[in-house]
């Protein structure tokens, strides 16, 4: 999320820690973090029943196939996610990181490399984390990472359950901010990631407080205040968005 939209939340990534730009010397690389002997216990005992019962095996996505989630209505319109390819979408991204509103929050403002650096390093790691294009009426507007929250950095800072998926967005075309277009399709992603894994049961944001702008959008797409957590580079608010709320707020 970003300030350059009421919806990006911040990322612990090689460079910046999302919303809240810092030095990447300092903050932690979600493909870093290797996973826990428990975790993968869990998905040893899945990857059986799975075989058992003739499906997937849960390693072979970590994210339950976003390339599959498909459009879905929203009241800004027809919208899909579509996993990013750099060789098609690196030019609309490093445009949209070279806007002083974005690069405040994500520190990846530069040359094309610079989030060509940045892509690669989600697209080649281990599938926990997936950036995407997201469309809306046809038109490429924003820039998304769906991510596995629980087998990311953040974990260690709040009590993180299994499957918790996290969200970052930034809003490319300035004409899209400041108008509700972020929290329509902040609820609209978060209540398509909670149908598409049966097994995630909270979607989680952490922009950074300072992003006033992205924290309002989240709280608009039903996301809860949960508490105040300081990541590096940050103090963010954690924001959570509940299955068993989500026909509530």
């Amino acid at each position: 999320m970003t300030t350059a939209d009421p919806t990006r939340a911040p990322a612990l990534r090689p460079g910046p820690a999302e919303p809240g730009g810092t030095g990447a010397e300092n903050a932690d690389d979600t493909l870093d973090l290797e996973l826990p002997p428990e975790v993968r216990a869990l998905f040893d005992e899945d990857v059986t029943a799975d075989d058992r019962a003739g499906g997937p095996a849960p390693l072979d996505d970590l994210l339950d196939g976003v390339a599959d989630w498909g459009p879905v209505g929203t009241p800004a319109g027809t919208f899909q996610l579509v996993p990013v390819r750099p060789e098609r979408d690196l030019p609309v991204i490093t445009r949209w990181m070279n806007d002083p509103a974005v690069a405040e929050f994500w520190d990846l403002a530069g040359r094309p490399e610079v989030a060509e650096r940045h892509l690669r390093a989600q697209l080649d790691g281990d599938g926990r984390s997936m950036p995407c294009v997201g469309v809306l009426d046809g038109v490429p507007m924003s820039y998304w990472e769906v991510y596995r929250a629980d087998l990311d950095p953040i974990a260690r800072h709040y009590p993180a359950r299994p499957y918790d998926t996290g969200l970052h967005l930034l809003i490319g075309p300035v004409a899209d901010r400041a108008r509700g277009v972020g929290g329509a399709l902040l609820r609209a992603v978060a209540d398509l990631a909670l149908e598409q894994r049966p097994r995630c049961t909270r979607v989680v944001a952490e922009p950074d407080l300072r992003n006033t702008p992205s924290v309002a959008a989240f709280l608009a797409a039903g996301f809860r205040f949960s508490a105040e957590i300081e990541l590096p580079g940050k103090r963010a608010a954690l924001l959570i968005r509940d299955r068993a709320l989500r026909h509530v707020l």
